[in-house]
């Protein structure tokens, strides 16, 4: 960590040196531009766009590692996990304005990949997504393309294998790919301590040792695509998706001591996970009208069935008979519809967009561990929004106003709710010359409660522990303000800034003892509220051979609720550094996780360290790397509850050295492929089993 930040220093303290001059744009309509080398940056008023550099370009052979080479600062990119995060967080990743996975972007062949769209506050038409990722792609117009991938493990059963064929005729194009991730028997350890608080003062310790364990995670995906496109006038976009996870396992075997009974330990088996099918299907219409007018409409259909289960076992070693038996088994059968329609209108410095989007759950669970009862639940959301961008000198403006109804009832208990949620949003970008931007935002989304959350059915999680719903919960608000100043010198670019959060709100755990019974339920909380500052440079240390790029942050939280008022402060971010020179492509990359404050818990992810090298020749690429080559994994929480205080560690053995390979195949002339404007935002919900 010491390394982590005395290298942030250094770049910091380089940054202060020298100023020049800066401009916006429009992100539909191409205007004046601020124009960054190493690697070319264009800053506009709502996104930073990347054009990939000959050597980024030549030094990949999928778009991960396009991206992974354009080195974006606050963004940590890791090929060999086929993960794409920033703070911490998720990212949307978009292919030409339509929303995809990360298995689809490995699949992108990187000379197609015409500039990256990165988005750090998205508009209302996003619908709430943290940061967006847009990669805006040509492909040829006849022929096609092909692309295979893998991904294998020297020391056990864990991979990645992607690949994908596209064909060109005309104005059309067919796309059909498909990935499959593997992970079998991975050996995890964990251990758990906690201290249970009763009403009347009496306490009791339980500690648990681990025998070992494993986790099976393995997802199959696969997706076909068809593109219609008559410049100026028309974009169809047919998409059939199809998603399996033959199984998601987690296993753990310990040897449990209790204060209560310190004379006799008990064997404990805790074992959860779910499998299932999600097929979606989407269709997309772009229609272009005179006057530069647009009109979109998107739709999205999801379907999930799956199983969710949990099983927890207390045995006494002599005998084995059992202490404790709970199974908890869900049977789900989900389905979700969304619409979006949208207008928009350009001026010269001017857009106006307006829209409207409805979303309907359909959701009925099995409980098999109680005869077969059943629960319906019916989520509605209707959400309007406007949003007015315009361009003055050095100012550019972006104001919007969102507003959400949200209703949903259970059916078998007549229980539910409803309610409105607006959701405001402002922009304001000043150009001080031709390097350097200050951006403010203010942003708001709202975040429905989940089918966990609000399932009334009682869950039993141990022996003597509960989870149970509440319908009752409302919708909740989140606002974040950012403050953000882009820089650039020379062989240094980059941004520094300070966030602030609220969620007055928030939908939370909640534990009360009920009896003799501590029950896990939720409640709108008296909300969190937290500040962050935050630095994430690039620095060209040897143009075109070395950069340096990283993201360093620090924030202090505070979280209250019913009975509690906690507070958390903690370092995170990520340091990469790359190599690239003769076709070798040397990267070294190490990512300290977020500290998050939730309700009256802690939770962290693993701290990651990796090292890969790739040699590209002709249309092949082929690396070998480790992951998690230095320290341990640990991921893991803590629980600050006066009822319940515990801390949890999982251990595996994730020193995982790998070889992969990278084939690529293209023919064909070039066109830019369909543009989807909009996504309509429909996913299916779950059940989630009881589970300490």
């Amino acid at each position: 960590m010491r390394n982590l930040i005395a290298i942030f220093l250094l770049a910091a303290s380089t940054v202060m040196v020298s100023a020049q001059e800066s401009k916006d744009t429009i992100a539909v309509q191409e205007l004046k531009e601020i124009v960054i080398e190493a690697p070319k940056v264009i800053h506009k008023a709502d996104m930073d766009v990347y054009h990939p550099s000959r050597s980024a370009v030549d030094n990949a052979k999928n778009g991960v590692q396009l991206l992974s080479n354009l080195m974006i600062p606050s963004l940590s990119v890791s090929d060999a996990l086929g993960t794409i995060t920033s703070a911490g967080q998720t990212v949307q990743v978009r292919i030409n304005g339509r929303e995809a996975s990360v298995d689809q972007v490995k699949n992108l062949l990187p000379t197609t990949i015409k500039r990256v769209e990165w988005i750090e506050n998205p508009g209302l038409r996003y619908n709430g997504a943290n940061t967006v990722l847009n990669f805006i792609v040509a492909n040829p117009t006849v022929g096609g393309s092909m692309m295979l991938y893998a991904t294998q493990a020297l020391n056990q059963a864990w991979g990645q294998y992607n690949g994908n064929v596209k064909f060109n005729f005309g104005r059309s194009q067919i796309e059909v790919g498909g990935g499959y991730k593997l992970t079998e028997n991975l050996k995890v350890h964990r251990n758990y301590t906690e201290t249970f608080h009763y009403p009347d003062g009496k306490t009791l310790t339980r500690n648990e040792t681990s025998r070992g364990g494993n986790i099976d995670n393995s997802i199959a995906n696969l997706w076909a695509t068809y593109n219609y496109i008559k410049p100026d006038t028309t974009v169809i976009v047919l998409e059939a998706r199809g998603w399996h996870k033959p199984s998601n396992r987690q296993a753990y075997y310990g040897l449990m001591s209790s204060s209560s009974d310190a004379a006799n330990d008990y064997f404990l088996t805790d074992i959860k996970g779910d499998k299932g099918v999600r097929p979606s299907f989407s269709a997309y219409w772009e229609q272009h009208f005179a006057g530069r007018q647009l009109f979109v409409v998107d739709f999205k259909s999801q379907f999930y069935t799956g199983r969710t289960f949990s099983d927890y076992i207390e045995q006494d070693p002599s005998t084995l008979n059992f202490l404790t038996d709970i199974h908890t088994n869900i049977k789900d059968r989900n389905q979700v519809y969304a619409i979006e329609a949208d207008y928009i209108k350009n001026w010269n410095k001017v857009r106006l967009t307006a829209g409207v989007s409805y979303t309907a759950n359909r959701n009925r669970s099995v409980y098999e561990n109680l005869g077969g009862e059943i629960f319906h639940q019916r989520q509605d959301k209707v959400y309007f929004f406007a949003e007015y961008f315009q361009r003055i000198n050095k100012v550019t403006l972006t104001a919007g106003l969102g507003a959400q109804y949200t209703d949903f009832l259970f059916r078998e208990t007549n229980l539910g709710s409803h309610s409105w949620n607006m959701r405001p949003q402002a922009a304001v970008t000043y150009s001080i010359n031709q390097k350097h931007q200050l951006r403010l935002n203010f942003e708001s989304w709202q975040s429905t409660p989940s089918l966990a959350e609000t399932n009334p059915t009682p869950q039993q999680l141990d022996g003597f522990q509960w989870r149970i719903g509440n319908p009752d919960l409302k919708t909740s608000n989140s606002y974040m303000l950012t403050l953000r100043y882009n820089f650039q010198i020379p062989r240094v670019y980059g941004q520094f800034g300070v966030r602030a959060y609220t969620s007055p709100n928030a939908i939370t755990p909640l534990l009360e003892w009920q009896d003799e019974k501590l029950v896990t339920t939720y409640e709108n909380s008296r909300g969190l509220q937290n500040i962050s500052l935050f630095l994430a440079p690039q620095v060209e240390i040897v143009p075109k051979w070395v950069v340096l790029s990283g993201y360093l942050q620090w924030r202090a939280e505070r979280m209250r609720g019913t009975g509690y008022n906690l507070h958390n402060s903690a370092w995170s971010g990520n340091v990469s550094l790359q190599v690239m020179h003769y076709g070798f492509t040397l990267s070294v990359q190490y990512v300290r996780a977020q500290r998050d404050l939730w309700g009256e818990r802690i939770s962290w992810g693993e701290d990651i360290n990796h090292i890969d090298l790739t040699y590209n020749w002709k249309k092949w690429s082929f690396s070998i790397g480790c992951i998690m080559p230095f320290g341990k994994y640990d991921q893991g929480s803590m629980s600050l509850s006066h009822w319940n205080t515990n801390e949890s560690h999982m251990r595996t053995n994730f020193r995982i050295p790998y070889i992969g390979i990278n084939y690529n195949l293209q023919w064909g002339l070039q066109k830019r492929k369909a543009n989807k404007m909009i996504n309509a935002s429909g996913e299916t919900d779950q059940s989630t089993a009881g589970g300490r």
